[in-house]
């Protein structure tokens, strides 16, 4: 059996030189500068953001890298090394719900939010190079929306992303809306806002405790060196796609549900009436019987991220284990989003010591993480691509992980 592949993420310096080498070639001169933003991965809180609920992600030293430079005109000209640096092009003013395909739309989508919240936005030629893996639950799409937000905000002169990058300016709160609305209105993926929040207000060695109801967050310390342990994560290379209805048929679940109990969000629904709102949806029909299972995960998921959240607060990261295994429980039979490699990934990862793991992401294929211990890493890596081998399934890759910076 050949080793475990591992995912290694490139220095800044390194990244901006990608970008800024494919700019010059493709563009013939020199960008304005270059800008990055990470992937993120998320501790616990699955498919709770678009229900107003909580969620703990923190962002990955995987980061998508952009060297942009203003146009007079409101051409965007495009080209990215994962796209074989091929030159496309769009016009800004044409840009609209279901006008622009593929990896372009989150680009030129962010121009366009931007410019819907009054902003005076224009044309500009960008170059794109990532390390951030492409399909595998990590956020890829929110990494390139805010590589491109704080780009053009500061070639545009918006002044959102605060001075020196402080991930809890407010201006950032509106640079992530924005690209939340580029991903659902232009690139058509109904997500909610967690992947956007942690790539632009996400702080190094830290988790960002987003609050979906408000907005709000908190940064809670996360030191895995100081216990001793390790973030693994597995890229299981089932590749997912989030604009393929599956992941808007659990969202159109949950407002549905919520739609019944007479409740804005399903954040509204605490543990305590938990029976009672089960008990309201569950009336024998297939549609109800859906909805229970839905509106049981976001319940209980909700209630997952505030004991995690407890735990690290109290210096306890040892002990969230068992809530990291509830998790991937519920995803995969209550909200049904797992497949059967991140199973796999899950369960040979604690059959090899892990203090926990679950599924990460959107599901139906992507990643999922791990909490072993720090001198464990190569064994559960190993367990874990044997098990794949033994079921014939295409061979994962691994990245260790530490909390890393937002965009910048």
């Amino acid at each position: 059996m050949s080793a475990p592949q591992w995912l290694e993420a490139w220095s800044a310096p390194d990244g901006a030189a990608r970008a800024r080498a494919l700019f010059v070639e493709r563009f013939g001169e020199e960008p304005d500068g270059t800008w990055s933003a990470p992937g993120r991965v998320n501790l616990i809180g699955e498919h709770t953001d678009y229900n107003g609920g909580l969620c703990l992600p923190v962002a990955l030293p995987h980061r998508t890298y952009v060297a942009l430079r203003r146009r007079e005109d409101g051409s965007v000209r495009l080209t990215s090394a994962q796209d074989a640096g091929r030159l496309r092009q769009v016009a800004l003013a044409d840009v609209a719900p279901g006008t622009v395909e593929g990896w372009p739309s989150y680009v030129a989508g962010v121009a366009w939010a931007l410019r819907e919240d009054g902003h005076a936005v224009g044309g500009f030629d960008v170059a794109v190079d990532s390390c951030v893996p492409f399909g595998a639950g990590l956020s890829s799409s929110a990494a390139l929306e805010s590589a491109v937000a704080v780009a053009l905000d500061a070639t545009s002169g918006l002044g959102l992303a605060g001075p020196g990058g402080d991930p809890d300016d407010a201006g950032r709160a509106r640079l992530a809306a924005a690209c939340v609305r580029a991903e659902n209105e232009i690139a058509g993926a109904p997500t909610g806002g967690m992947d956007q929040s942690a790539s632009l207000r996400a702080r190094e060695g830290h988790a960002l405790l987003l609050d979906c109801r408000d907005g709000s967050v908190r940064q809670v310390p996360f030191d895995l060196s100081a216990d001793g342990l390790a973030l693994l994560v597995v890229d299981t290379r089932a590749e997912h796609a989030l604009v393929d209805g599956q992941y808007a048929a659990r969202r159109a679940a949950c407002e549905a549900a919520a739609a019944r109990l007479g409740v804005p969000t399903l954040r509204e629904i605490a543990p305590s009436g938990l029976e009672a709102a089960l008990a309201t949806l569950d009336d024998g029909s297939d549609e109800g019987a859906v909805q229970v299972r839905r509106v049981r995960h976001v319940v209980g998921e909700i209630a997952r991220v505030e004991e995690f959240v407890a735990l690290l607060d109290a210096g306890r990261l040892r002990e969230v284990g068992p809530l990291m295994d509830a998790s991937h429980t519920s995803l995969r039979d209550d909200y049904e989003v797992s497949c059967r490699e991140l199973d796999v990934a899950v369960e040979a990862a604690r059959a090899a010591g892990a203090l926990g793991a679950r599924m990460t992401g959107g599901g139906f294929g992507g990643s999922a993480i791990a909490l072993v211990e720090h001198d464990r890493v190569d064994d559960v890596a190993a367990a874990v691509a044997g098990a794949f081998a033994a079921q014939d399934l295409r061979a994962p890759a691994f990245a260790v992980v530490l909390p890393g910076a937002a965009a910048r």
